[in-house]
Parts: C-alpha cells; structure tokens; sequence
C-alpha cells in the first residue's frame, strides 16, 4: 500500500491569515484535537514578530502546552537567528524555513532579497543541526507569484540546488497562492528530483482555483513524502493578496483513504476539529467535508 505522511498546518499557516486571534488555549486545543486525528508532524506556531503576525503570538506559552507522549514532532517556524533561539527554547522538534523564491514577495514577506533569505536559510539549518533540531526548508510562491507573476519553474530548480547545499531534512515546494496545476507539480518534481536526489519533498498547496487536491494526488505519484494541508481549510498568507485557504485535512484524507493510500489520521476526527475550528473563529468552514459534517452526511 501506497503512504505518504500527513503535516498538518493549521495551527501555523491556518491561523496566521484569519482575523480573529485565537487564545493560547484555544491553539492549544486546536493542536490537542489535531494530536487525537493521528498527526504526527504538526506545524504547531511561528517565532516570528507579533506585531507583524499577531496571529502567532503566544509561541512559548503554546508550545509549553502541547501535548507530550513523544509520538509527534513539533515544527515551529523560524526566519533569522532570533527566531531559532526562541523555538530551541520552546522545545521544538523541527524547525522550517521559507525562502521565496521571487524578489518582491520576499521583500514584502521577509524583509531581505531571496539571496539574504537563502543565506539565513543556510545558517538556520546548520546551527539547529547542530543543536540536534532537523530542519526544514519550505521554497515558497513556487509555482507563481502575486507580485510577479509567472515563476520560471527553472528558477525554483536553482533554488532547490542552494538550499540542498546546506544538506535540510526536508525541501518543500509551495504553491503560496493556488495557481499551481498537475502539469507545474510533474516538471517541479523532476527539477527537484534532479537537484537535490538525497533529500524528501514535501508539498504545500491551496486551493484558490480548486486544483490544489489534484495537485496533491500528482505529488503523490511523482514521489511525495509529505503533504501540508490545514483543518477545515483554513489558511493564507497575510503577505499575498487574495491568497486563500490550504487545502483542507478532512478532505485530503478523504481522498487518500478512498485511493488506498495510508496516513494512520482519522478524517471524523479532522471533521470534528473542523467543526469545532469554524465556530472558534466564527466564520464558516472553508474545506468541504467540515462545511458537510462528514461523509455521509450526519
């Protein structure tokens, strides 16, 4: 049987877009619920600034609240130094790093050129090595930009080389703003393959044009490991315009099951949390099955 692993967001990508500020213990909760569906890499919080990500404030205190029975590791994400030394401290089990992989974006989003990003990304993986942390690196508008637009898939093959010099645990490829098609998944994939031989893909995708299942499933036969999706389907980057919610979990996994592709994650138990997320947030539950209450229908 086929299987692939299951990362998810929400915690992470899928608050950090909406405009109600979950409490430390309701991200807590949101975390515990994402625990019992049989997760078992979760992006749980962001060091980042809170002034610029309000969203994401409260990562020491989440992270000091999670569950802990050694069956989940924790990613927090990290953009410089300070950040690295702030999850460290939390006790995280993974760090990532998002390099963009247009000049624009990475302005707007990180403040530095994507040649200072890629150069951050390098000491960040290597000194949480050396701390015993792997690390992660998630290249991110890959497959198209809301600021420049089309993004040479040839580019994002020159990214992937870079970052693989500093040797990550994992690259990721990101379809930021759901412009992505299975056509762009296949040629990324080879590029990626070919670039970097030794080191697992992971995949993020959104599905603002309704192509971002599809392009998990394509993912999946070209090779994925991993694939980012979010409950409920919640999520976006507060940095691109119009960028709209990841794919959502419970429907993911839908689609995994009924393929006979193993996760070991429980979709009622993502269409509870779903549930349970919506109403958190007050504000209807973009993904399908969560919105549904289920397949069948309750």
């Amino acid at each position: 049987m086929t299987a692939v692993q299951l990362v998810e967001v929400g915690p992470r990508d899928g608050l950090q877009n909406e405009d109600a500020v979950l409490s430390v213990d309701d991200k807590i909760e949101l975390i515990t619920r994402s625990v019992a569906s049989g997760a078992t890499r979760i992006e749980a919080v962001s060091f980042v600034n809170p002034k610029r990500v309000p969203q994401m404030a409260g990562a020491e205190e989440v992270m000091a609240g999670v569950p802990r029975d050694g069956s989940v590791s924790y990613i927090g994400l990290v953009l410089n130094r300070r950040g690295l030394d702030r999850a460290l401290a939390a006790g995280v089990d993974e760090v990532n790093v998002v390099v963009v992989a247009t000049e624009e974006f990475s302005r707007r989003n990180q403040g530095c050129s994507v040649d200072e990003a890629v150069a951050a990304a390098h000491d960040i993986i290597t000194d949480a090595r050396t701390a015993g942390v792997p690390g992660t690196v998630t290249i991110a508008a890959s497959f198209g930009c809301p600021f420049s637009g089309e993004v040479d898939p040839v580019r994002v093959g020159e990214l992937v080389a870079r970052i693989a010099e500093c040797a990550p645990a994992e690259i990721a490829l990101a379809d930021t703003i759901g412009v992505g098609v299975p056509a762009q998944v296949r040629r990324l994939a080879e590029l990626a393959t070919r670039n970097a031989p030794n080191i697992p893909q992971r995949w993020h995708f959104h599905n603002t044009r309704n192509t971002g299942y599809a392009n998990a499933l394509t993912a999946l036969e070209t090779g994925a490991q991993a694939l980012d999706a979010s409950i409920g389907g919640f999520g976006g980057c507060p940095f691109a315009p119009a960028a709209t919610g990841n794919i959502a979990s419970e429907d993911l996994i839908y689609a995994l099951d009924r393929s006979g592709v193993e996760t070991g994650v429980s979709m009622d138990v993502l269409v509870d949390a779903a549930t349970w997320l919506g109403s958190a947030l007050g504000k209807d539950v973009p993904g399908f099955l969560g919105r549904a209450g289920g397949f069948p229908p309750r």
